[in-house]
């Protein structure tokens, strides 16, 4: 994973994600924020006032707002948020907040431009995204750039199937089959299996049975986690109020090390929420407009308008929901599962790589072999050299549960650095990632809640982001090689699934920056397009709130907007 590390410290500096947010108020501003006119004209629109059969297009708006959301609400908005906040503490949230807020008129614009320059050379099988965006615009701006718009998309397509492997599918899969094993003991490739056919299934029927299901779907799977959740909250009301001001105040301070959280310097919280975010609700990034660009509509603002609502759901609603389950658990900076005791404490020691440090295999007692299984990875904390990007001199050292000659051991990986390190904490953890620690939160206030839900939801959720992200990297297919390409695409996608279920990828930390890598390229490409054409769209915007202000759309009997 070093190279992957490498790669996304480069397309993840600070000053990357200044410019999403620069952009984000940009076109706040710009939209005169248009984040009103989504939470109110854009829920007329989804209610079918507008909808109208003989428009151009493939689905309706309500349909085409599903079939975006269940590639938004997904894995990102259990594992990610688990992810934002075990490592990057309360202030995180704060920061997904603000990105989800700047996030509605991203998406409010990226998807104006898709509807302007789609293609309906086949007006009930549309295409657009970005890709369309780069290669009709600057034709229309001079023919003789038409090359190079076709360029352009195609980096962006490139990008777009990067991150529709990584987040839109692996991610998705690799957490399913993880709380699947820790919660029923299911083997992760059975798991894989099983997400392949159905996934299969699904995407063979195109954009018409991708929407039909996720119309199904995403309110089902969004209404019942929500309920678990709200259920948790109430519970636990009276920490509310204090958890929320340790959102804010972290944000802006330092935040310490505390039990299995490691801490981190000031805009480290910053640097993770928004990643996190952009990862769930996908502003800026390019994929939801390819689904936007299939619906039934002849106002291409009119569905920019409806697209704005799905940060708003997707991080305003559902993530702070899973946030503040967290937080308010205390599973995110728990004490050691296993605390060490006089005699078992296990000594650091030189690992066989110089500049390389380990602990001691550790022994576990046998009355605890229930709770600690072969196969089982857990982590300490060490105080060592400082992390130069999180500012903080606590690190996780991982191991894994082994058996040797009839007795469990925990055998550690190495750590590098100039200094032995140190013990930080007196004990060991249980290594729950993403999705399993949300789980462990919803569990740890209500028992067998969180086993009861978040496994299921986790597949409901997994399951219709890999079905909607399977159609965005088809038509990035399409855009580079043809309609001939479609099958095989899906062959490897459905493949791509049993090899994200297999043993290769095991910690958080790897999870992290695997999803993280096609976000961000994809912020890359799409970013300079938004700009580009980002007069264009606000003047679109502009006249179509004139008409709407004007009445003009008043025999569609509109209520107000």
């Amino acid at each position: 994973m070093g190279w992957l590390d490498a790669v996304n410290t480069v397309i993840w500096q600070d000053s990357v994600l200044y410019t999403v947010l620069a952009v984000g108020i940009l076109f706040t501003l710009w939209s005169g924020f248009g984040q009103y006119r989504s939470l109110t004209h854009g829920v007329a629109v989804i209610r079918g006032v507008y909808d109208r059969p003989d428009d151009p297009g493939a689905i309706n708006h309500f349909q085409a707002l599903s079939a975006a959301l269940s590639a938004t609400v997904g894995l990102g908005n259990i594992a990610g948020v688990a992810i934002a906040v075990s490592l990057g503490g309360p202030g995180a949230v704060f920061w997904m907040w603000m990105t989800g807020i700047v996030g509605m008129a991203l998406k409010l614009t990226e998807v104006t431009q898709a509807m302007l320059y789609r293609n309906l050379d086949q007006p009930s099988d549309p295409h657009g995204g970005a890709m369309w965006v780069a290669s009709r615009g600057l034709a229309a701006i001079d023919p003789r750039l038409r090359g190079v718009g076709v360029a352009i998309g195609g980096i962006f397509c490139v990008t777009l199937l990067v991150s529709t492997v990584t987040g839109g599918n692996m991610f998705q899969a690799w957490n399913v089959a993880d709380i699947t094993e820790q919660y029923f003991g299911v083997p992760a490739l059975a798991t894989g299996a099983v997400l392949t056919v159905l996934t299969a299934m699904v995407i063979l029927g195109g954009i018409q049975r991708i929407g039909t299901v996720a119309g199904r779907l995403v309110p089902f799977m969004c209404g019942a986690y929500l309920l678990a959740g709200l259920t948790v909250l109430v519970m636990r009301i009276d920490l509310i109020p204090g958890v929320l001001r340790d959102i804010v105040t972290s944000a802006f301070s330092p935040n310490e090390a505390a039990g299995a959280f490691l801490g981190g310097a000031f805009g480290w919280a910053f640097l993770i929420g928004m990643r996190r975010s952009l990862f769930s609700n996908e502003a800026g990034q390019g994929s939801a407009p390819i689904a936007h660009s299939a619906a039934r509509t002849d106002e291409p603002v009119r569905e920019g308008v409806v697209s704005g609502l799905e940060p708003f759901i997707d991080t305003i609603v559902v993530c702070t929901l899973t946030a503040l389950v967290i937080l308010v658990s205390g599973v995110w900076n728990r004490a050691p599962d296993l605390i060490f005791e006089d005699g078992g404490v296990p000594a650091v020691v030189a690992a066989d790589v110089a500049g390389s440090w380990t602990l001691a295999p550790l022994p576990i007692a046998e009355s605890l072999r229930g709770q600690w299984q072969p196969g089982h990875q857990v982590f300490a904390v060490l105080a060592a050299d400082p992390d130069p990007r999180r500012g903080s001199d606590r690190h996780r050292l991982s191991g894994v549960v082994g058996e040797h000659q009839g007795r469990l051991v925990i055998d550690w990986s190495t750590l590098v650095g100039a200094d032995r390190p140190s013990l930080a904490e007196p004990g060991v953890y249980h290594d729950y990632k993403g999705a399993t620690l949300t789980a462990k939160a919803f569990d740890s206030v209500l028992p067998y809640l969180g086993v009861a839900v978040v496994p299921a939801v986790a597949w409901l959720f997994a399951f219709s982001t890999m079905i909607s992200w399977s159609y965005y990297g088809e038509q990035g297919t399409i855009f580079l090689f043809g309609s001939r390409s479609v099958t095989p695409y899906r062959a490897i996608y459905c493949l791509l699934i049993l090899v994200a279920t297999s043993p290769l990828i095991r910690t958080e930390a790897e999870l992290d920056t695997i999803s993280s890598l096609g976000t961000g390229l994809m912020l890359w490409a799409n970013i300079p397009i938004m700009l580009i054409f980002g007069a264009r769209a606000m003047r679109a915007y502009r006249d179509y709130m004139a008409k709407l202000r004007a009445g003009e759309f008043d025999h569609r009997r509109t209520p107000p907007g």
